[in-house]
């Protein structure tokens, strides 16, 4: 099966404004923020995106 144009995960520091379908990852810093991001950008062959200083999404294009 091959996954295209879809929010594969979201990842924040900021558990009060997330909600929603894709898996989410909660993390204490910008710096677990950002390695977090990486990683999951990598193992799911994805791109990061940052949309603030506190939410990154991984999408598949």
């Amino acid at each position: 099966m091959m996954i295209e144009k879809a929010i594969l995960a979201v990842i924040t520091t900021n558990r009060q404004k997330i909600a929603g379908g894709a898996p989410i990852f909660f993390c204490d810093s910008k710096k677990e923020l950002e390695y977090v991001a990486a990683n999951l950008e990598a193992i799911t062959d994805g791109i990061s995106h940052a949309l603030s200083e506190e939410l990154f999404i991984i999408v598949k294009h």
